[in-house]
């Protein structure tokens, strides 16, 4: 995530999981790969299990069964071995503090942190790095810096973060994700409580975190368009299976979408961005707009 100090390259696996709530099965048999350099995105109606399965990933909730680990590559081409990569290891073997130097979860649900500033907060993410009480290192710092310039919340730093909006406050968490500064990135619904602005910016920067520093990212969307704008890789789930993976044009199909949704769509891809589009059909037609339509000025003031 630093030019100065990447972290090394690393894949996340979830092989064949099986994840429950109490007694009852919510993901059956799934297997996942994020991999260095690319997005991927879990997309589905709620409960589809798709959060369930990333926070399986962050070892936050329990696997039933099947396996989780890190470094090394995908199944597939190269795999584990290939040259570059790191030793596969189970995450469940791991340190808390070996894991989270590693691996970093944005999740939905985070307090306002009362009594405490912006900066304090996004600090919360060098804790790995930490040992007892020393303070801040130079590297730490900058850490932090590049975090608050890079989710635009620097320009609050000193502000109290129980006085932040809820927008506001999901951009100081991010930051603090950020300042962990690990090779994998997992984010669950990191665009909620976020205007237009701050949508578009955090896809954004996800792009950054791939393309230009090779970090392997895995995001939940409910946005289909968000989910198609920032996906290497898209995974369509539906009642805790995979019902379709793969690039986005491939796997946000009306078909697939009507399928999981049980909603008429119609799907296609842009020609001018090359991004695929999805338009749900409701019940009611758009209201026709008129060709021209006065506004407040052009309107004749009444003369009564």
């Amino acid at each position: 995530m630093f030019p100065s100090h990447p972290p090394p390259p690393a894949a996340l696996n979830g092989r064949r999981l099986v994840l429950r709530y109490g007694k009852t099965p919510v993901v059956h048999g799934v297997s996942l790969s994020l991999e260095p350099g690319r997005a991927t995105a879990l997309v589905g109606p709620n409960g589809s299990g798709k959060s369930t399965l990333l926070r399986s990933l962050a070892r936050l909730h329990q696997v039933d069964d099947g396996t989780v680990t890190l470094g090394g590559g995908p199944d597939g081409p190269g795999g584990p071995d290939a040259p570059g990569s790191a030793p596969e290891r189970v995450v469940s073997l791991l340190s808390a503090r070996e894991f989270a130097r590693e691996v970093t979860l944005f999740s939905q649900s985070r307090p306002a942190p009362q009594g405490l500033t912006v900066a304090e907060v996004v600090a919360f993410g060098r804790h790995p790095y930490r040992r007892g009480f020393s303070g801040l290192s130079a590297e730490d710092r900058a850490a932090i810096a590049y975090a608050m310039d890079a989710t635009g919340v620097r320009d609050m730093a000193a502000r109290a973060a129980g006085e932040l909006s809820g927008g506001e406050m999901q951009r100081v968490w991010l930051a603090a994700c950020l300042a962990q500064n690990t090779g994998v990135v997992l984010l669950d619904e990191p665009t909620n409580h976020l205007d237009l602005r701050y949508q578009i910016e955090t896809l954004d920067l996800v792009r950054d975190l791939v393309q230009d520093h090779g970090i392997a990212v895995g995001i939940v969307l409910h946005d289909l368009d968000h989910a198609a704008r920032v996906a290497d890789t898209l995974v369509l789930m539906r009642s805790g299976r995979v019902h379709a993976a793969g690039p986005p044009a491939d796997v946000l199909t009306a078909k697939n979408i009507g399928e999981v949704y049980d909603i008429r769509v119609e799907a296609g891809v842009d020609p001018r961005t090359g991004r695929v589009r999805i338009d749900p059909v409701g019940r009611h037609p758009v209201p026709n707009t008129p060709t021209t339509s006065p506004t407040c000025s052009d309107r004749e003031e009444d003369p009564s």
